[in-house]
């Protein structure tokens, strides 16, 4: 298995490879040559499995540069008691043949979890395959559970630094406590003056300057990515879908064969492009739903075939899908046009000089085929958290909220009762004071950690540990730069 990049069809990679670089030098992103096939007698085959072994399987499809004992040591050591399920991904019932996929029990409490904890390990073994001379610094651009996520995964991981970058407004008061008090020898977080797609951007053009890589050589350092661009990222979310279809297989939810639909919240397209996937890859699924907030740009993209950031950008109560430029449909846009990277470059040069490119009618009519897209706005979100813990006793987060209502609409649209899984991305007490306002409380003169507090009062749910014991740990990182300062940044740390 070679991956290509979505921008160069010349360029033919080990999985290793591609891991430990991230990003193709011209831009592109790193895809699968050919997606494996799994069958119904292998998805049965799983129902027995625990998670880590279902992770192993799919892992041993994707990484044929690694050796068995490389895929199973980098799965133990990413899937253990630094979950609290020993299911490492929960499944919950909100009424029959509707589910709740639970991917936040990691130790950031986000569903970035499910990959960074194993990113670290796969980049290890990939850096010793591939540039075992080298240190490999981390870049990453986060609006929010990426950055605690990636931080948690690399602190003191040997032979790696990590720097994290965040919009200064643009992530909630527990997100940016989780990072600006992150533990580790290895670590840098800094707040940028602008929104996420000004640091995903900044964290870009590092990477494809020639001056700094060359810089960046002479002193033995080489550039990877922890965010979804890197195929280390995504692949690992391929196998909890794979695995959540086994799940329900298992507990007689639904029958040998049956088609599910899934909704995820998203904004940089990488958890629904993994749910995409598994669908190629032969997992029974009939609708993938697109949920966005106020910026959504995807919606109206699936529904248009024109992808347009020359729009107003809103900071919502859902701050990790607040993106105007999701990277990650360049590679379902390269399968969509059976890998024409000519088309690639077109569109995305457009992208970057006009803001702006459509897609062909072809590509518009497959991507209508696959998904339906719909967007929630903040009031319509809190609503949406209201009515689910009312109706089911079930407490939503902000980024779940927008998936909840936009399968509610789906469903009064289309008439389809297909049985659907609803990707949960956070827990709730990430994102306390909206949660605490959508279910009756009032948040004024409160900090975060009386709101939930008194969230955890009203809703007889309970604080994770995870987030109450940031209270008393010290705040580490207060820097705050322009966007244009994020190259100077970077370098200065790698210096020191």
């Amino acid at each position: 298995m070679n991956y290509k990049s979505t921008r160069n069809d010349t360029i033919s990679i080990s999985s290793a490879q591609a891991i430990a670089q991230g990003l193709s030098h011209e831009g592109g992103l790193f895809v699968p040559e050919k997606l494996p096939v799994i069958t119904e007698k292998d998805i049965t085959q799983l129902c027995g499995k625990s998670y880590k072994d279902r992770a192993f399987g799919i892992f041993k499809l994707f990484l044929t540069d690694f050796t068995d004992e490389e895929i199973g040591d980098c799965v133990t050591k990413a899937y253990g008691d630094n979950f609290d399920t020993e299911n490492i991904a929960d499944i919950s019932h909100l009424l029959q043949g509707t589910y709740i996929l639970e991917l936040w029990h990691g130790p950031t409490c986000a569903f970035k979890d499910m990959a960074l904890q194993i990113l670290p390990h796969l980049l290890t073994v990939s850096a010793r395959k591939t540039i075992s001379d080298k240190e490999i610094a981390i870049l990453v651009a986060t609006s929010g559970d990426t950055g605690k996520a990636a931080l948690e995964g690399f602190k003191n991981v040997s032979g790696t630094t990590i720097s994290v970058f965040y919009p200064e407004e643009g992530v909630s008061d527990m997100q940016k406590r989780q990072m600006a008090t992150q533990e580790g020898d290895n670590v840098f977080v800094c707040a940028v003056k602008g929104n996420f797609d000004d640091c995903q951007n900044g964290v870009k053009s590092i990477f494809t300057d020639k001056d700094i890589a060359r810089e960046l050589d002479g002193i033995g350092v080489v550039l990877s990515s922890a965010n979804s661009i890197n195929w280390g990222r995504l692949c690992p979310q391929i196998v909890y879908y794979i695995s959540a279809y086994a799940e329900l297989l298992k507990n007689g939810e639904i029958s040998f064969g049956e088609k599910i639909n899934i909704v995820v919240p998203t904004g940089n397209f990488g958890n629904i492009l993994a749910a995409y996937y598994a669908k190629k890859m032969g997992l029974p699924v009939n609708k993938l739903i697109c949920a966005s907030n106020a910026n959504n740009i995807l919606t109206d993209f699936i529904k248009t075939g024109i992808y347009d950031r020359n729009r107003d950008f809103y900071t919502t109560i859902s701050p990790s899908m607040d993106i105007l430029i999701s990277s990650n449909l360049e590679r379902l846009l390269y399968h969509m046009s059976d890998g024409d990277t000519a088309l690639i470059n077109n569109w995305f040069n457009s992208l970057k000089e006009t803001g702006r490119y459509e897609v062909t009618d072809n590509v518009k009519k497959k991507i209508s085929e696959e998904f339906y897209a719909g967007y929630c706005s903040d009031a319509e979100t809190k609503a949406a958290i209201k009515d689910c813990f009312e109706s089911y006793s079930y407490l939503m987060d902000t980024h779940t909220a927008v998936a909840y209502k936009v399968y509610n609409e789906y469903k009064d649209n289309t008439g389809d009762m297909t049985k659907t899984l609803i990707a949960s991305t956070a827990n709730p007490y990430k994102f306390g004071a909206a949660v605490y306002e959508a279910v009756g409380g009032s948040c004024d003169g409160l900090d975060e950690f009386t709101i939930i507090d008194r969230l955890q009062e009203k809703t007889g749910t309970v604080i994770p540990q995870a987030l109450a014991s940031t209270k008393n740990k010290e705040i580490r990182f207060k820097g705050v730069i322009e966007r244009d300062m994020m190259a100077q940044t970077v370098m200065n740390f790698l210096k020191k």
